[in-house]
């Protein structure tokens, strides 16, 4: 039988983590699921347990206690849901997503997606549609082009958009079976590099399981942010690094931004590539959630800031995984979940003719925070044997984890969020965007509570340089 305990118990296991320290931890709540053929409410809660229990272990490393965590279900729900909750001076934050982006029948029948939620990706899209900026003529223009044909003129132009497969094509393609061998994280030793001890607890109560890590998060929308953002929330100081020319979805910005610095630095130049350099030296983790090889130009690969910063942990995030065919191809959570036959299971499921998604941005939540384990599970590495690491996920993986667990009825076990429910998740802070209410972290930890202890920062507000 699935279940959130199993699921965390194999996640802990594939880590390598000791079966005694699961006993730390507990679920509560009930209901944990939301309409959906898939577990996603069980893939929730063990996804921010396992962070959350790594958390524990590292402040044990550091000569703290042993601690009890508890993770509530229904609050992992919403947590998965975190931007839709967003609010700014009592007013729900704007829909991010285009007027433009969804699904549309092509001509042979086949569905395909748009996305569309950065201004060049929905300009380019209409180019090549040659159409205006409405759904009926974006569906006029589909209509005339064959799913699979239009899918490949828009990747090769660096568009986003998936065709509609079913579980079983996208098991039988290239970039599926590509990465079917991949762990769902990987962790590995890539360098030599110095043995770099947390420091120890003693009697210094201030300190959390990620004090003085420094992280610098090159990453936007969802995933990555989400998982510095996790670090964040344990103590690490986290400087998220954007720039004035590219562009940003708002809500993402200040729900990810919780607990972050965030300054501008444009890699365009050498001055902005200089003072990355300058960042790196100081770094322990760099996260990073660009296409495989596109940091390179601009001298960024894992070999040449490993070089630079011996012992560095290099992150990278990947929408379809850093092998295969679709290594180099533009992706976003629904895209992965269009593309992989999850939106057909969920459209089929509720009897349907058109896809469906699953109620949240799930992989890109549970992706974020298995990115989060698998960073401190590094840390802890280094802590021990010394070396410079590397991390890596991808949507794709995390998808391929959540196909393979047994499905479920769309409405099995279901219950949908309450507002009285998530009142009680809500937190309020001061941000750089007024007064700010938003989910506050689930694992409730009794030595060491997750809390950002900064709140969201506007886009550029602090210097690129670390704290003392």
């Amino acid at each position: 039988m699935m279940s959130a305990e199993t699921l965390l118990a194999s996640l802990w296991h594939a880590g390598g983590g000791e079966p005694e320290a699961l006993q730390q931890l507990r679920f509560t709540g009930d209901n944990a699921q939301l309409p959906s053929t898939f577990a996603v409410g069980d893939v929730a809660s063990a996804s921010i347990a396992v962070q959350a229990l790594m958390a524990a272990q590292l402040w044990q490393a550091r000569g703290g206690a042993a601690q009890e965590i508890t993770v509530d279900r229904r609050h992992a729900l919403a947590m998965f849901k975190s931007d839709r909750y967003l609010s700014i001076n009592g007013k729900a934050a704007d829909d991010p997503w285009s007027k433009i982006a969804g699904y549309y029948q092509a001509g042979d029948g086949r569905w395909i997606q748009l996305h569309t939620n950065f201004p060049h990706h929905r300009d380019g899209v209409l180019a090549i549609l040659q159409c205006t900026e409405e759904r009926a003529a974006v569906a006029r223009a589909i209509a005339g082009w064959q799913a699979a044909e239009l899918e490949q003129v828009l990747a090769d132009a660096d568009m986003c958009a998936a065709m509609i497969r079913t579980g079983q094509e996208w098991q039988a393609h290239p970039q599926a079976q590509a990465i079917a061998e991949l762990p769902l994280f990987e962790v590995r030793k890539i360098a030599d590099g110095p043995v770099i001890p947390l420091e120890q607890v003693g009697g210094q109560t201030s300190l959390r399981p990620l004090s003085g890590v420094r992280v610098l998060d090159l990453s936007r929308v969802i995933a990555a942010p989400v998982g510095a953002r996790t670090l964040a929330q344990h103590g690490a100081d986290v400087l998220a690094i954007s720039a004035a020319h590219l562009p940003n979805i708002m809500p993402l910005v200040m729900d990810t931004g919780r607990g972050k610095r965030s300054a501008q630095l444009d890699l365009r130049n050498v001055e902005g590539r200089q003072k990355l350099h300058e960042l790196i030296r100081g770094a322990d983790v760099f996260i990073q959630a660009y296409r495989p090889g596109a940091l390179s130009q601009l001298g960024c690969s894992v070999e040449e800031l490993c070089a630079l910063k011996p012992g560095l942990i290099y992150v990278s995030l990947s929408a379809y995984g850093h092998v295969g065919p679709w290594a180099n191809r533009r992706g976003f959570d629904s895209l992965v979940q269009s593309t992989s036959g999850i939106a057909d299971a969920e459209g089929q499921a509720a009897g349907n003719a058109a896809p469906g998604k699953l109620p949240f941005q799930a992989l890109d939540h549970a992706t974020a925070y298995l990115l989060a384990y698998a960073t401190m599970l590094a840390l802890q590495k280094r802590a021990v044997e010394g070396g410079s690491w590397q991390v890596r996920v991808s949507l794709a993986q995390t998808g391929r984890w959540l196909q393979a667990m047994p499905r479920r009825g769309l409405q099995e076990d279901a219950a949908e969020l309450r507002p009285e429910e998530i009142a009680v998740f809500l937190q309020t802070s001061s941000s750089g965007f007024g007064e700010m209410q938003a989910i506050a972290p689930v694992e409730k930890m009794s030595l060491t509570p997750a809390h950002f202890a900064l709140p969201a920062p506007t886009l550029g507000q602090h210097a690129p340089v670390w704290l003392p």
